[in-house]
This record gives C-alpha cells, sequence and structure tokens, in this order.
C-alpha cells in the first residue's frame, strides 16, 4: 500500500519512534494524524509539518477516550488508512517492586491501547476492503530477560494481538505487521534511569537503531505488505534462538541478565 494520498493515524507521536514515523509518512505524501497525551508536543509537530498534519491530544490507554478519539477524527472527515500502534510505556522492574496500578498502566499501555484504537478503525478498513494495522514491539516478545515482568508480558499479549489480526483479518483487504526491535536510540532509559542496567549482557551484541530507521522499516513494511518485521539483523538471530533452542536461550538472558536484590 503506497503511502502517497492515505491517511496514517499514529500513537505515540509525541517523540520517539512514533515521531519519526508521522515525519517519515508525511514526507512520503501521508496525511497524518498525530495521536499522544502531549497537547503541547504534538502541536508543535503538527504546526512544523504543516498542511496534511493534525494532531489528538488523548490517553488512548482508556476505552471511552478511544471512543471519544475516533468521532473526532470521522468528524473532522478523515478515514484511516494505516493505523500505527506506536504508544509504549513503562519500566523494566521485577514483578514485587511493581505497584499494581504500575502494573495495570503497563497493560494499558501499549497492549489495550494498541487493541482499543485497533478496533475503534478497523471497521472503516474492513468496509473500505483496504487498510494496514501496524503493530510497534520489542525483542522481548521473543527472548525474555529477567526484571521485567510486567513490560515482558505486555509485549507478549502484543505479538498474541498481532498474530490475531493477521487470522482474523486474513483476505478482508486488510493487513497486519509487527515490527520487532532491540534497543533504539530514544529516551527510553533516560526516562527510566533503572532499566538500563537490567539489560542483559548479552544483548550487546544487537546494536542499537535510530528512531529514523525504524519509521522508514515501517514505512516499507507497508508499501511492501511485509507481516513481520525484525531489526537489526542480530535481532533475527535471537528471536530464532528463542524459537528453536528455548531453553539455552533463557538460560543465557538468565545468566547475564539482572540479578534480584537480596530481602532482608
Amino acid at each position: 500500500m503506497k503511502l502517497l494520498g492515505r491517511t496514517v493515524l499514529i500513537t505515540g507521536a509525541s517523540s520517539g519512534i512514533g515521531e519519526a514515523v508521522a515525519r517519515a509518512a508525511h514526507a512520503r505524501g501521508a496525511t497524518v494524524l498525530l495521536v499522544a497525551r502531549s497537547e503541547t508536543k504534538l502541536k508543535a509537530l503538527s504546526d512544523e509539518l504543516g498542511v496534511r498534519a493534525h494532531h489528538y491530544a488523548c490517553d488512548v490507554g482508556e476505552a471511552d477516550i478511544v471512543e471519544e478519539l475516533a468521532a473526532a477524527v470521522r468528524a473532522d472527515g478523515h478515514e484511516v488508512d494505516v493505523l500505527v500502534n506506536s504508544a509504549g510505556a513503562g519500566r523494566w522492574v521485577s514483578i514485587e517492586d511493581a505497584a499494581p496500578g504500575e502494573l495495570v498502566d503497563m497493560a494499558k499501555v501499549p497492549y489495550l491501547a494498541a487493541l482499543l484504537t485497533t478496533r475503534a478503525f478497523v471497521g472503516g478498513m474492513l468496509a473500505r476492503r483496504r487498510g494496514w494495522i501496524v503493530t510497534v514491539n520489542s525483542g522481548v516478545s521473543r527472548a525474555v530477560w529477567p526484571g521485567a515482568v510486567g513490560y515482558a508480558s505486555a509485549r507478549w499479549a502484543l505479538r498474541g494481538l498481532d498474530l490475531a489480526l493477521k487470522s482474523d483479518l486474513r483476505g478482508s483487504g486488510v493487513g497486519a505487521t509487527e515490527i520487532v526491535l532491540g534497543t533504539v536510540s530514544t529516551g527510553y532509559f533516560a526516562n527510566n534511569p533503572d532499566s538500563e542496567d537490567k539489560l542483559p549482557k548479552i544483548a550487546r551484541i544487537v546494536p542499537t537503531v535510530t528512531p529514523e530507521e525504524v519509521a522508514d522499516a515501517i514505512c516499507k513494511a507497508v508499501e511492501r505488505r511485509r507481516g513481520t518485521v525484525i531489526m537489526p539483523w542480530q535481532m533475527k538471530f535471537v528471536a530464532t534462538s528463542s524459537q528453536h533452542f528455548p531453553r539455552m536461550n533463557h538460560f543465557m538472558l538468565w545468566l547475564t541478565g539482572a540479578r534480584r536484590r537480596a530481602r532482608r
């Protein structure tokens, strides 16, 4: 699906991967609908991009708010051709150190946010028999490391959502792409300073990619109708080893990963 002349809605568009996708899709001639919680950042990006850029400040982790978003988008005359579920949050923390509310928030964004936003816009795609849904996911959805239970389980739920969509939408004219990433040079570690220490040492074999590289890969995946993208290429080795040699994979991630603090 060529992006020229299409309408692309991006969640998490105020920074990082979401912002980069918005810029890349806009540069390819798409109308971009920018969605995130920060009104200030969204407006600044929308003003910068100018024509064919519109913004909607909301929390896509809440069902009623997502319905309001969909109604606002329709009222503005937009038909979403491509949905990019890029909103993500959550720090890497052991299960006993995470407050119940924090675990709920990790489930809301990214998983419930992607599920609810997809439901809100897939109906129009099905009616037109044309559309594409992109799920931005983490490498932890293939290989789990210690010290990130809430974060990891939410990303596995995203993986399940993508697989379920591929099955459910087969033959409908609407497709789905999951993009699986290693470390991306966003502000994640700066915003979650305790998380970087929990990255397993073996993960250093996977180089960091930029948001712009990810955005370019997402746009190409939509245009070429690719179902799964894993990047960088070293991440494919991690995913393959997890699939075919799960015990070895889990052991190496545990061996080189974070250790639980001793309790008194």
